[in-house]
């Protein structure tokens, strides 16, 4: 029997209406909008209301995706959601998506791999789908990271964002057999989770004691998280592309986590991707994690930056450390 290809049946991203400026964070701590934009190329990010969640985002998100797709909620069969940011420790966010969507037939999880989020749960989307375990899956990546970031802080403050993003897959059939998920990678590296993590509602340091001692916040070693994704990304990308015997040239899009302009641009430096193949939002949206991708790949497709037929390459890394690609021919 041959194994079904996964391909991308639908795109949806949603973000929050309130808009945050360098220059409303120049009111707020000690920095300013030339230093911002040329250290991370941010100039805005969204930040969610009091009342706003993450699985509501997600859901949002979700909802654009599957009618883009021609889906209805009761078609999927596994809901896949990136978070560090979910609505509760338990239940998963996945489970309150898949009730504000009504998606009755779908089993929900989440899956934690920080920035690297979407490409993990998108890899597992095609685990799925290419073992005839699920005909359809939505994979969501979505944060609400301004929950989670010390206002105070000027380092990581200037850095984030929320949103959320979401995509649809299902098995390719006679008309879409030439599209699809061509090859995922995805790696890890322990040894680095240090560099970037909160501790915040975990087991480590007990929440009372991390909000006591300011431990749930996001803490980050910017130089060493620097040359750590660097490294990671390009790896990734160029393990890919050497494994289905590509090169750079061979991709159409590339869309790297949108972290901050220097990572990428140093790892498109180190892969030879020419820079004009490159999709940036960050300027738009901050650094919004698990989200990042996936609203950068709707947003590519829903504006023409991403054409049928084309190669796109994603490509990201996250706290622990996680990072990972994923070839798609869409």
């Amino acid at each position: 029997m041959k194994t079904p290809k996964t391909v991308l049946l639908g795109t949806g991203y949603s973000v929050p209406e309130k808009v945050l400026t360098n220059q409303d964070l120049e009111k707020m701590v000690d920095t300013n909008d030339q230093w911002i934009q040329e250290r991370t190329g941010i100039k805005e990010r969204r930040i969610a209301s009091p009342e706003l969640t993450t699985s509501e985002l997600c859901t949002r998100a979700a909802r654009k995706a599957l009618h883009d797709a021609g889906l209805k909620p009761k078609d999927i069969d596994v809901i896949l959601v990136g978070t560090v940011t979910g609505d509760a420790l338990f239940p998963a966010t996945a489970c309150y998506v898949q009730e504000k969507l009504g998606a009755v037939n779908a089993a929900a999880m989440d899956l934690q791999a920080a920035c690297a989020g979407f490409v993990y749960v998108s890899t597992m989307a095609d685990a799925l789908i290419s073992s005839g375990k699920a005909k359809h899956v939505l994979t969501i990546g979505g944060e609400l990271l301004s929950r989670i970031v010390d206002w105070t802080d000027r380092s990581t403050c200037v850095l984030f964002g929320d949103g959320a993003g979401a995509a649809v897959w299902g098995a390719a059939n006679d008309k879409n057999a030439n599209k699809g998920i061509i090859d995922t990678y995805m790696k890890s590296d322990g040894r680095l989770t240090e560099l970037l993590c909160s501790y915040g509602g975990g087991t480590k340091i007990p929440m009372k004691e991390a909000v006591e001692n300011n431990q749930h916040f996001i803490k980050m070693q910017g130089q060493e998280v620097f040359k750590s994704a660097v490294k990671a990304m390009s790896e990734a990308v160029k393990s890919i592309l050497a494994k289905n015997g590509l090169t750079g040239e061979d991709v159409d899009v590339l869309i790297p986590h949108q972290a901050n302009i220097r990572i990428m641009n140093a790892t498109v430096r180190k892969t030879k991707i020419a820079e004009e193949k490159v999709y940036v939002n960050v300027d738009r949206f901050g650094n919004t994690s698990a989200a990042s991708i996936p609203i950068a790949l709707a947003e590519a497709r829903e504006t023409g930056a991403i054409k049928p037929g084309q190669l796109i390459l994603l490509v990201s890394f996250g706290g622990g450390f996680t990072w990972g690609s994923l070839l798609l021919q869409v």
